[in-house]
């Protein structure tokens, strides 16, 4: 369960930005938009987003600059889309477990989906999170804005547990940093050779065991 994918991510990208990428011919239009994606995220992990240039972007994909801009006419215009995926994806998955009583079974569905599709989208996230300086001032407030947003759902879910540990808000950041850590430092999870499902379980039980002490079951 999932909005966007490593498919259908290409296919929402062209649909929502079909006024400004000229070439309507469907499947060599999804083709190249995964090209030129895939390119800008090796390029910025490579001499980094804020160095590299339309060029370097043709270079990589093979496509002219003509063809290049049929689907793009600038890097901040590439930066805009990439925080739109990011966006999107946040703001869609919450939705899918809304109707969960539970507030600790809340907590755990959207902390396993937001790190499955961190993981899923990783270089997507990876780039917000390390770039997000590159933003234009009205992109970085969204971008800012998001991810509180985020955070209030889960603080709202805290909140609703009998007697919380401390505060929600600071409850809802410190499980946003858990799995922040994860798409940002891939490569510390994978010297320990840890998977997403491993990740997941142990910051569910994290989770949990701070939380759930707080339960009338408890007696707390």
């Amino acid at each position: 369960m999932t909005p966007l994918d490593g498919v259908n991510i290409w296919a929402y990208l062209l649909d929502r930005y079909a006024d400004r990428i000229t070439v309507k011919r469907r499947k060599p239009a999804l083709e190249n938009l995964e090209k030129i994606f895939n390119a800008t995220f090796k390029l910025a992990n490579e001499v980094g987003f804020r160095a590299m240039n339309l060029r370097d972007l043709c270079g990589e994909t093979g496509l002219s600059m003509g063809g290049l801009y049929g689907y793009i006419s600038s890097k901040d215009q590439l930066a805009e889309m990439i925080e739109d995926v990011v966006r999107h994806a946040t703001h869609e998955v919450p939705k899918m477990f809304a109707d969960i009583a539970d507030p600790l079974d809340r907590i755990e569905a959207l902390m396993r989906a937001s790190i499955y599709v961190s993981e899923i989208l990783q270089p997507w996230f990876y780039f917000v999170f390390m770039d997000s300086r590159v933003l234009q001032a009205e992109q970085r407030g969204t971008a800012k804005e998001s991810e509180l947003y985020v955070q209030s759902l889960f603080a709202g879910a805290v909140a609703q547990i009998a007697t919380p540990r401390g505060s929600p808000d600071l409850v809802a950041a410190h499980i946003l940093a858990m799995f922040q850590d994860w798409y940002v430092k891939r490569w510390k999870y994978r010297a320990a050779d840890v998977d997403p499902d491993r990740f997941a379980d142990s910051a569910v039980r994290m989770m949990r065991g701070y939380l759930a002490v707080s339960t009338p079951e408890n007696g707390v």
